[in-house]
């Protein structure tokens, strides 16, 4: 089961929006045979909140799609869950944000749903939050991708 945290522009979207991020981020999990009832804090935010968040967190200046903020440590490639991080039984996994506008750019650029770009940012972020990082290496971003691919297809959001 995951818990949803949200600020007050994802609580602001329609229902149908966080209920398919939810979908994305219960998904993930499953194909990643993760053991917890997990809680996940989501932020969406607009172009200049983003920029700002990825200029400050990340220095970047530029607007991006996603960013991911994992709270758990991994330690030769195996995500550690302590029991400090099981807090009212829930494993807090860390932070999504999502900048709005540019998965609206992006999912008219690539000529796909909106639905399939917000799915395709959501589970993109929740293999982060698990410890993969496409930034790597070739392996790990082949990995990760097909990864990605493989939920979204069971999701049934296609391109």
């Amino acid at each position: 089961m995951i818990h949803l945290v949200l600020n007050e522009e994802a609580a602001a979207q329609p229902k149908e929006l966080t209920e398919l991020i939810k979908r994305c981020i219960e998904k993930t999990l499953e194909s990643e045979d993760f053991p917890f009832d997990a809680e996940v804090s989501l932020s969406i935010v607009d172009a200049e909140s983003m920029q700002t968040i990825n200029r400050e967190q990340r220095q970047i200046d530029r607007v991006t799609d996603v960013l991911s903020f994992p709270m758990l440590s991994i330690e030769d490639g195996v995500l550690l869950v302590e029991d400090e991080d099981i807090v009212d039984d829930y494993v807090f996994l860390g932070d999504i944000v999502i900048c709005y506008s540019r998965a609206c750019e992006q999912a008219e650029a690539y000529g796909h749903s909106i639905e399939r770009e917000i799915g395709f940012l959501t589970v993109h972020s929740t293999l982060h939050l698990l410890g993969y990082d496409h930034e790597e290496g070739a392996q790990e971003e082949s990995e990760m991708f097909a990864k990605q691919e493989a939920v979204l297809q069971s999701l049934q959001l296609f391109r």
